[in-house]
Protein backbone atom coordinates (compact mmCIF):
# COMPACT_ATOMS: atom_id res chain seq x y z
CA UNK A 1 0.00 0.00 0.00
CA UNK A 2 1.78 3.11 -1.19
CA UNK A 3 2.01 5.90 1.32
CA UNK A 4 0.34 8.36 -1.07
CA UNK A 5 -2.66 6.03 -1.32
CA UNK A 6 -3.29 5.64 2.38
CA UNK A 7 -5.92 8.11 3.60
CA UNK A 8 -7.36 7.65 7.09
CA UNK A 9 -9.06 11.02 7.65
CA UNK A 10 -11.55 12.94 5.50
CA UNK A 11 -14.14 15.62 6.12
CA UNK A 12 -17.26 15.63 4.00
CA UNK A 13 -20.46 17.66 3.87
CA UNK A 14 -23.60 15.49 3.77
CA UNK A 15 -27.00 16.76 2.66
CA UNK A 16 -30.12 14.64 2.53
CA UNK A 17 -32.99 15.24 0.11
CA UNK A 18 -36.08 17.20 1.03
CA UNK A 19 -39.45 15.50 0.99
CA UNK A 20 -41.82 16.04 -1.90
CA UNK A 21 -45.00 18.03 -1.34
CA UNK A 22 -48.36 16.33 -1.10
CA UNK A 23 -50.79 17.04 -3.93
CA UNK A 24 -53.87 19.23 -3.52
CA UNK A 25 -55.77 17.70 -6.42
CA UNK A 26 -59.49 17.22 -6.98
CA UNK A 27 -60.85 14.39 -9.10
CA UNK A 28 -62.15 15.77 -12.39
CA UNK A 29 -63.41 13.40 -15.07
CA UNK A 30 -65.93 13.66 -17.92
CA UNK A 31 -68.87 12.33 -15.95
CA UNK A 32 -67.52 13.26 -12.52
CA UNK A 33 -67.14 17.04 -12.65
CA UNK A 34 -66.98 17.44 -8.90
CA UNK A 35 -65.09 14.45 -7.60
CA UNK A 36 -63.48 14.35 -4.22
CA UNK A 37 -59.85 14.94 -3.26
CA UNK A 38 -57.37 12.47 -4.79
CA UNK A 39 -54.02 14.16 -4.23
CA UNK A 40 -51.21 11.67 -3.55
CA UNK A 41 -48.36 11.89 -1.07
CA UNK A 42 -44.96 13.34 -1.83
CA UNK A 43 -41.94 11.05 -1.97
CA UNK A 44 -39.37 10.79 0.82
CA UNK A 45 -36.10 12.63 0.33
CA UNK A 46 -32.99 10.53 -0.13
CA UNK A 47 -30.82 9.48 2.81
CA UNK A 48 -27.04 9.81 3.03
CA UNK A 49 -25.89 6.41 4.28
CA UNK A 50 -22.47 5.15 5.40
CA UNK A 51 -21.85 1.44 4.79
CA UNK A 52 -19.02 -0.94 5.71
CA UNK A 53 -17.13 -2.62 2.87
CA UNK A 54 -14.30 -5.17 2.95
CA UNK A 55 -13.35 -4.06 -0.56
CA UNK A 56 -12.01 -0.75 0.76
CA UNK A 57 -8.85 -0.45 2.85
CA UNK A 58 -8.53 3.33 3.11
CA UNK A 59 -10.63 6.47 2.63
CA UNK A 60 -8.73 7.40 -0.52
CA UNK A 61 -11.86 7.24 -2.71
CA UNK A 62 -13.41 10.00 -0.57
CA UNK A 63 -10.37 12.27 -0.50
CA UNK A 64 -11.70 14.63 -3.17
CA UNK A 65 -15.42 14.00 -2.61
CA UNK A 66 -16.14 16.93 -0.34
CA UNK A 67 -19.91 16.98 -0.83
CA UNK A 68 -22.45 14.16 -0.84
CA UNK A 69 -25.98 15.21 -1.81
CA UNK A 70 -28.97 12.86 -1.85
CA UNK A 71 -31.88 13.34 -4.23
CA UNK A 72 -35.07 15.26 -3.43
CA UNK A 73 -38.44 13.54 -3.22
CA UNK A 74 -40.93 14.27 -5.98
CA UNK A 75 -44.33 15.85 -5.37
CA UNK A 76 -47.48 13.76 -5.33
CA UNK A 77 -50.08 14.09 -8.08
CA UNK A 78 -53.73 13.36 -8.86
CA UNK A 79 -55.47 10.00 -8.84
CA UNK A 80 -53.68 9.13 -5.61
CA UNK A 81 -50.28 8.96 -7.31
CA UNK A 82 -47.36 9.09 -4.93
CA UNK A 83 -44.24 11.08 -5.72
CA UNK A 84 -41.02 9.20 -6.44
CA UNK A 85 -38.56 8.74 -3.58
CA UNK A 86 -35.34 10.74 -3.72
CA UNK A 87 -32.17 8.80 -4.56
CA UNK A 88 -30.21 7.61 -1.52
CA UNK A 89 -26.45 8.21 -1.52
CA UNK A 90 -24.26 5.49 0.02
CA UNK A 91 -20.73 6.18 1.23
CA UNK A 92 -18.68 2.97 1.34
CA UNK A 93 -15.99 2.93 4.02
CA UNK A 94 -13.46 0.34 5.24
CA UNK A 95 -14.21 -1.59 8.41
CA UNK A 96 -12.97 0.28 11.46
CA UNK A 97 -14.21 3.69 10.33
CA UNK A 98 -15.67 6.14 12.84
CA UNK A 99 -18.05 8.93 11.79
CA UNK A 100 -18.03 12.08 13.91
CA UNK A 101 -19.98 15.32 13.86
CA UNK A 102 -17.44 17.80 12.49
CA UNK A 103 -18.82 20.64 14.63
CA UNK A 104 -19.20 18.94 18.03
CA UNK A 105 -16.74 16.06 17.72
CA UNK A 106 -19.47 13.67 18.91
CA UNK A 107 -19.20 10.11 17.59
CA UNK A 108 -22.15 9.38 15.31
CA UNK A 109 -21.39 5.72 14.58
CA UNK A 110 -18.66 3.11 14.25
CA UNK A 111 -18.60 0.81 11.23
CA UNK A 112 -16.94 -2.50 12.12
CA UNK A 113 -18.89 -5.12 10.12
CA UNK A 114 -19.38 -5.88 6.44
CA UNK A 115 -22.56 -4.23 5.06
CA UNK A 116 -23.24 -2.46 8.37
CA UNK A 117 -25.21 0.70 7.60
CA UNK A 118 -25.99 3.95 9.37
CA UNK A 119 -27.97 6.94 8.12
CA UNK A 120 -25.82 10.05 8.49
CA UNK A 121 -28.48 12.44 7.15
CA UNK A 122 -32.14 11.41 7.01
CA UNK A 123 -34.20 12.45 4.05
CA UNK A 124 -37.25 14.60 4.72
CA UNK A 125 -40.61 12.81 4.82
CA UNK A 126 -42.97 13.48 1.95
CA UNK A 127 -46.05 15.56 2.65
CA UNK A 128 -49.48 13.94 2.71
CA UNK A 129 -51.87 14.67 -0.12
CA UNK A 130 -55.30 16.20 0.41
CA UNK A 131 -57.06 12.83 0.11
CA UNK A 132 -55.93 12.14 3.69
CA UNK A 133 -57.74 15.18 5.06
CA UNK A 134 -61.26 14.45 3.81
CA UNK A 135 -63.79 14.33 6.64
CA UNK A 136 -67.57 14.22 6.97
CA UNK A 137 -67.62 17.97 7.55
CA UNK A 138 -64.93 18.83 5.00
CA UNK A 139 -65.55 16.87 1.81
CA UNK A 140 -63.20 18.92 -0.39
CA UNK A 141 -60.06 19.86 1.60
CA UNK A 142 -58.02 22.26 -0.48
CA UNK A 143 -54.76 21.87 1.35
CA UNK A 144 -51.93 19.33 1.56
CA UNK A 145 -48.77 18.97 3.57
CA UNK A 146 -45.44 20.28 2.31
CA UNK A 147 -42.52 17.89 2.41
CA UNK A 148 -40.10 17.97 5.33
CA UNK A 149 -36.93 19.94 4.83
CA UNK A 150 -33.53 18.44 4.09
CA UNK A 151 -30.80 17.83 6.70
CA UNK A 152 -27.21 19.10 6.44
CA UNK A 153 -24.45 17.44 8.46
CA UNK A 154 -20.68 18.06 8.26
CA UNK A 155 -19.04 14.70 9.00
CA UNK A 156 -15.50 13.58 9.79
CA UNK A 157 -14.65 10.02 8.76
CA UNK A 158 -11.70 8.58 10.65
CA UNK A 159 -10.22 5.14 9.99
CA UNK A 160 -8.75 3.00 12.75
CA UNK A 161 -7.06 -0.06 11.29
CA UNK A 162 -8.69 -3.36 12.27
CA UNK A 163 -6.06 -6.01 13.07
CA UNK A 164 -5.53 -8.80 15.59
CA UNK A 165 -1.95 -7.81 16.40
CA UNK A 166 -0.43 -4.33 16.41
CA UNK A 167 3.34 -3.91 16.21
CA UNK A 168 4.57 -1.27 18.62
CA UNK A 169 8.14 -0.01 18.67
CA UNK A 170 10.54 2.82 18.06
CA UNK A 171 11.48 3.73 14.48
CA UNK A 172 13.86 1.24 12.89
CA UNK A 173 13.08 -1.49 15.46
CA UNK A 174 12.50 -4.05 12.72
CA UNK A 175 8.69 -4.03 12.62
CA UNK A 176 8.42 -3.84 8.83
CA UNK A 177 11.01 -6.58 8.41
CA UNK A 178 9.07 -8.86 10.76
CA UNK A 179 5.80 -8.21 8.90
CA UNK A 180 7.47 -8.97 5.55
CA UNK A 181 8.77 -12.28 6.91
CA UNK A 182 5.58 -13.59 8.55
CA UNK A 183 3.16 -12.41 5.82
CA UNK A 184 2.96 -11.57 2.14
CA UNK A 185 2.96 -7.83 2.88
CA UNK A 186 5.73 -5.82 1.23
CA UNK A 187 6.28 -2.72 3.38
CA UNK A 188 9.12 -0.34 2.58
CA UNK A 189 12.25 -1.37 4.49
CA UNK A 190 15.41 0.70 4.92
CA UNK A 191 18.08 1.37 7.52
CA UNK A 192 16.77 4.73 8.71
CA UNK A 193 14.08 6.00 11.04
CA UNK A 194 10.47 6.56 9.91
CA UNK A 195 10.68 4.30 6.87
CA UNK A 196 7.07 3.34 7.59
CA UNK A 197 4.80 6.35 7.18
CA UNK A 198 1.48 4.51 6.96
CA UNK A 199 0.08 1.41 8.69
CA UNK A 200 0.70 -1.81 6.75
CA UNK A 201 -1.50 -4.90 7.11
CA UNK A 202 -0.43 -8.49 6.57
CA UNK A 203 -2.24 -11.82 6.93
CA UNK A 204 -0.08 -14.26 8.92
CA UNK A 205 -0.65 -17.95 8.19
CA UNK A 206 -0.65 -20.24 11.22
CA UNK A 207 -1.00 -23.97 11.82
CA UNK A 208 -3.95 -25.95 10.39
CA UNK A 209 -4.87 -23.20 7.90
CA UNK A 210 -5.53 -20.67 10.65
CA UNK A 211 -4.50 -17.06 10.24
CA UNK A 212 -4.50 -13.66 11.92
CA UNK A 213 -3.96 -10.07 10.81
CA UNK A 214 -0.88 -8.12 11.87
CA UNK A 215 -0.51 -4.34 11.53
CA UNK A 216 2.80 -2.52 11.30
CA UNK A 217 2.19 0.88 12.93
CA UNK A 218 4.61 3.75 12.13
CA UNK A 219 7.30 4.07 14.79
CA UNK A 220 6.56 5.77 18.09
CA UNK A 221 8.96 8.22 19.73
CA UNK A 222 8.95 9.63 23.24
CA UNK A 223 6.37 12.42 23.32
CA UNK A 224 4.24 10.90 20.54
CA UNK A 225 1.13 11.18 22.72
CA UNK A 226 1.75 14.96 22.77
CA UNK A 227 1.99 15.10 18.99
CA UNK A 228 5.75 14.70 18.50
CA UNK A 229 7.06 12.79 15.52
CA UNK A 230 4.11 11.23 13.71
CA UNK A 231 2.29 11.80 16.98
CA UNK A 232 -1.41 11.22 17.39
CA UNK A 233 -1.97 10.57 13.70
CA UNK A 234 -1.21 6.86 13.94
CA UNK A 235 -1.54 6.05 17.65
CA UNK A 236 -5.29 5.72 17.15
CA UNK A 237 -4.74 2.67 14.92
CA UNK A 238 -3.48 0.72 17.93
CA UNK A 239 -6.85 1.08 19.66
CA UNK A 240 -8.41 -1.54 17.37
CA UNK A 241 -5.80 -4.26 17.92
CA UNK A 242 -6.54 -7.23 20.18
CA UNK A 243 -2.88 -7.76 21.09
CA UNK A 244 0.03 -5.35 21.29
CA UNK A 245 3.36 -6.82 20.19
CA UNK A 246 6.20 -4.65 21.49
CA UNK A 247 9.34 -4.92 19.41
CA UNK A 248 12.64 -3.82 20.96
CA UNK A 249 16.01 -4.59 19.30
CA UNK A 250 18.57 -6.53 21.31
CA UNK A 251 21.19 -3.82 20.74
CA UNK A 252 19.11 -1.20 22.57
CA UNK A 253 20.87 0.53 25.48
CA UNK A 254 18.14 -0.52 27.91
CA UNK A 255 15.43 -2.88 26.66
CA UNK A 256 13.22 -2.52 29.72
CA UNK A 257 13.43 1.27 29.63
CA UNK A 258 12.49 1.39 25.92
CA UNK A 259 9.49 -0.85 26.64
CA UNK A 260 8.40 1.40 29.52
CA UNK A 261 8.69 4.54 27.35
CA UNK A 262 6.50 2.92 24.68
CA UNK A 263 4.00 1.77 27.29
CA UNK A 264 3.87 5.23 28.84
CA UNK A 265 3.11 6.86 25.47
CA UNK A 266 0.21 4.46 24.96
CA UNK A 267 -1.03 5.17 28.49
CA UNK A 268 -0.92 8.93 27.93
CA UNK A 269 -2.80 8.55 24.65
CA UNK A 270 -5.48 6.18 25.96
CA UNK A 271 -5.23 4.43 29.38
CA UNK A 272 -7.56 1.68 28.14
CA UNK A 273 -4.74 0.41 25.92
CA UNK A 274 -3.08 -0.99 29.04
CA UNK A 275 -5.93 -3.51 29.32
CA UNK A 276 -4.87 -5.23 26.10
CA UNK A 277 -2.75 -8.38 25.97
CA UNK A 278 0.96 -7.56 25.60
CA UNK A 279 3.90 -9.55 24.22
CA UNK A 280 7.52 -8.44 24.07
CA UNK A 281 9.74 -9.58 21.19
CA UNK A 282 13.46 -8.84 21.41
CA UNK A 283 14.53 -8.59 17.78
CA UNK A 284 17.92 -9.06 16.11
CA UNK A 285 18.73 -11.98 18.44
CA UNK A 286 21.14 -13.37 15.83
CA UNK A 287 23.58 -10.86 17.36
CA UNK A 288 23.37 -12.58 20.75
CA UNK A 289 24.90 -15.70 22.26
CA UNK A 290 23.39 -17.75 25.10
CA UNK A 291 25.30 -15.81 27.74
CA UNK A 292 24.00 -12.44 26.57
CA UNK A 293 20.44 -13.78 26.31
CA UNK A 294 20.61 -15.03 29.89
CA UNK A 295 21.87 -11.66 31.05
CA UNK A 296 19.09 -9.80 29.18
CA UNK A 297 16.38 -12.08 30.61
CA UNK A 298 17.22 -10.98 34.15
CA UNK A 299 15.99 -7.44 33.52
CA UNK A 300 12.92 -7.84 31.32
CA UNK A 301 9.37 -6.67 32.17
CA UNK A 302 7.00 -9.25 33.59
CA UNK A 303 5.07 -10.02 30.42
CA UNK A 304 5.40 -12.90 27.92
CA UNK A 305 8.56 -12.42 25.87
CA UNK A 306 10.62 -14.16 23.24
CA UNK A 307 13.80 -13.62 21.23
CA UNK A 308 13.52 -13.41 17.44
CA UNK A 309 15.52 -12.61 14.34
CA UNK A 310 13.49 -11.79 11.25
CA UNK A 311 16.54 -11.87 8.99
CA UNK A 312 17.78 -15.25 10.27
CA UNK A 313 14.21 -16.57 10.75
CA UNK A 314 14.92 -17.44 14.39
CA UNK A 315 12.11 -17.70 16.96
CA UNK A 316 9.41 -16.80 14.43
CA UNK A 317 7.43 -20.03 14.97
CA UNK A 318 7.61 -19.57 18.75
CA UNK A 319 6.37 -15.98 18.36
CA UNK A 320 3.39 -17.13 16.27
CA UNK A 321 2.54 -19.70 18.95
CA UNK A 322 2.61 -17.01 21.65
CA UNK A 323 0.44 -14.69 19.57
CA UNK A 324 -2.14 -17.39 18.82
CA UNK A 325 -2.32 -18.41 22.47
CA UNK A 326 -2.87 -14.77 23.49
CA UNK A 327 -5.54 -14.33 20.80
CA UNK A 328 -7.44 -17.34 22.13
CA UNK A 329 -7.23 -15.96 25.67
CA UNK A 330 -8.41 -12.57 24.45
CA UNK A 331 -11.39 -14.15 22.65
CA UNK A 332 -12.32 -16.07 25.79
CA UNK A 333 -12.38 -12.81 27.77
CA UNK A 334 -14.68 -11.23 25.18
CA UNK A 335 -17.16 -14.13 25.19
CA UNK A 336 -17.43 -14.27 28.98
Amino acid sequence: MASSNFVDYVKIFCRSGKGGAGSMHMRREKFIPKGGPDGGDGGRGGHVIVKGSRNHWTLLHLKFQRHVFAGHGMSGSGQGSYGAQGEDKTIFVPLGTIAKDAETGEVICEITDENQEYILAKGGLGGRGNMHFKTSTNQTPRYAQPGQDLVEVPVILELKVLADVGLVGFPNAGKSTLLSVVSAAKPEIADYAFTTLVPNLGIVNYRDYKSFVMADIPGIIEGASDGKGLGLRFLRHIERNSILLFLVPSDADDIKKEYEILLNELKNFNPELLDKQRILAISKCDLLDEELMTEIKQDLPEIPYTFISSVANLGITELKDMIWKSLEESNKDITK
